[in-house]
């Protein structure tokens, strides 16, 4: 099973942007400290990321999946290029890819807890 369901986007000041999005949309967000907010109340869920880890300029589709090692295979023998290994990150395990013509993804199982 392969599901886009998280949108991450870059923020250089989470806190005006959560602050934009709510106002524009009524949406509210779930803070993962200063840096990094989530509002996950949608079958796709919309990410804020202001750590400066993994920077990317645009937006980041993310792909969720039930087995990552299988997804990361997959990936690179269809000919994607593998951007960030295998990472652990509160709630799951990510990596980033970029597909034949450079669009930047990732992709993520989540981890019970």
């Amino acid at each position: 099973m392969a599901i886009l369901d998280y949108v991450e986007l870059p923020a250089h000041c989470v806190a005006d942007q959560k602050r934009f999005y709510s106002e524009v949309f009524g949406w509210q967000f779930t803070s993962y400290g200063e840096e990094y907010a989530a509002h996950e109340d949608s079958p796709c869920q919309f990410a804020l990321n202001g750590t400066g880890e993994h920077d990317a300029d645009v937006a980041l589709p993310v792909i969720r999946v039930t087995d990552i090692s299988d997804a990361y295979r997959s990936v690179v023998k269809a000919g994607g290029t593998i951007t960030l290994e295998i990472f652990d990150f509160p709630g799951g395990r990510r990596f980033h890819f970029s597909d034949p013509e450079g669009q930047p993804m990732a992709v993520y199982e989540a981890v019970a807890g």
